[in-house]
C-alpha cells in the first residue's frame, strides 16, 4: 500500500518511550489505535534530538505499509510536573523570578544522561551553565547532544549559573513569535 505525501492527518497523544540511541520511539494516540512510530529524523526536524517519556505531542501522521508513522512534529509539551519536591537549588527562589528569566541562546557543551547533568555555553558569555537532568525532563527532553542549539532560562544559584528551563532552539523561536 502506497500513499502520497498529502494523505496525512493530525493526532495528539503521549510519548510512550523514545530512545535517541536507537533513533526512534512510539507515541500512543489519544484516540487509541496502534502505536505511532516517531523517528529521530522527524523529531530533529522539529529541532529536538530527544523527547521525554510521557510528554504530550501533536504530530502529523501517515499510514504506511509498516504502520502509522509520524511525519511531522507540530508541538511538544513536557509531562505534567508531579507533586515532587522542587530542586533544592531553586527552593529559595520565588517561582515568578524563575518564570521571568529571559530565554538565552546556548549550545550544549556536554551532557551525560547516566550522571544526570551536563553543561552548556550561553552565546557571548564565558561561564558554563549547569544543566540538571530533572530540569531537562521537566522541559520535555530526555537527552542532549554536544553542539545542540538550545534556549535556556538561567539563574545564578548557589553553585553558579544554572538552567531553570531548557528549550529546543526551534521551539523557543516559535514561542517568542
Amino acid at each position: 500500500m502506497t500513499q502520497d505525501a498529502n494523505s496525512t492527518r493530525e493526532l495528539s497523544g503521549q510519548v510512550k518511550w523514545f530512545d535517541p540511541v536507537k533513533g526512534f520511539g512510539f507515541v500512543v494516540a489519544d484516540l487509541g489505535g496502534p502505536d505511532i512510530l516517531l523517528h529521530a529524523n522527524v523529531l530533529r526536524n522539529f529541532g529536538q534530538s530527544s523527547v521525554t517519556d510521557g510528554a504530550r505531542v501533536s504530530v502529523r501522521v501517515q499510514e504506511t505499509e509498516r504502520g502509522v508513522q509520524a511525519v511531522e512534529v507540530l508541538s511538544i509539551e513536557p509531562p505534567e510536573a508531579g507533586e515532587g519536591v522542587p530542586l533544592a537549588d531553586f527552593a529559595d527562589i520565588d517561582p515568578e523570578i524563575i518564570k521571568a528569566a529571559p530565554l538565552e541562546p546556548a549550545r550544549v557543551k556536554w551532557f551525560d544522561k547516566a550522571k544526570g547533568f551536563g553543561f552548556a555555553n550561553v552565546f557571548g558569555r564565558t561561564e558554563d551553565v549547569f544543566l540538571h537532568i530533572e530540569v531537562l525532563r521537566r522541559s520535555g527532553l530526555a537527552d542532549l547532544q554536544p553542539g545542540e542549539a538550545l534556549a535556556l532560562r538561567v539563574l545564578d544559584g548557589k553553585r553558579g549559573r544554572m538552567a531553570t528551563e531548557i528549550c529546543a532552539w526551534e521551539a523557543a523561536l516559535k514561542t517568542s513569535q
